[in-house]
């Protein structure tokens, strides 16, 4: 089998981002179990200047929809940034799922040497051929926030380890 642009970026978004619900799921059972209010576990943050884990989910789905919309050449959806609790975050997550299923694979095969300029801060733009915005930007950008996130889950005793950030509900299910 051959690696693709579409497979590459297509199947890891899918796999991370249901990853990513799931380990969601297991910090919103943990403040249920602890009685511990939602709200404080996705609004904490690592160090005073990171951002909070609501964020995390927030950049790490804009880094998919827009990372892929850029490099196929399609609109992405807009969201509100206003999501706080774990059901919202969630949402979100299926949001982005949704519009990844929505990506028409042809429009990511093909664009390995099309120039992509993106934002890379508040005043400038950086531009990368395909591949290199798929593997040395997007995706990185992605795994970033989802490690932040399952992180600041695991700091505040959350129990989540490297299968349900790999393998998700399945390893859950395996374990138990």
């Amino acid at each position: 089998m051959q690696i693709s642009m579409s497979s590459t970026a297509l199947g890891v978004s899918r796999r991370v981002l249901a990853n990513f619900s799931h380990i969601l799921e297991l910090g919103e059972a943990h403040a249920a179990a602890r009685k511990i209010d939602p709200l404080v576990l996705t609004g904490d943050r690592l160090a005073p200047d990171m951002f909070p884990l609501r964020r995390q989910v927030q950049i790490a789905c804009d880094a998919v929809k827009n990372g892929l919309a850029r490099i196929a050449g399609v609109d992405a959806p807009k969201f509100e940034d206003n999501e706080t609790s774990f059901e919202e975050l969630r949402e979100r997550i299926r949001k982005t799922l949704a519009f990844v299923d929505t990506v028409p694979a042809d429009r990511l095969d093909g664009a390995e040497d099309r120039a992509i300029t993106f934002p890379s801060g508040k005043d400038s733009t950086r531009t990368l051929t395909g591949f290199d915005y798929l593997t040395s930007w997007m995706l990185p950008n992605l795994f970033f926030h989802v490690t932040t996130a399952y992180n600041i889950l695991r700091h505040n005793g959350v129990d989540v380890g490297k299968g349900d950030y790999l393998l998700g509900a399945a390893a859950r299910a395996r374990a138990n």
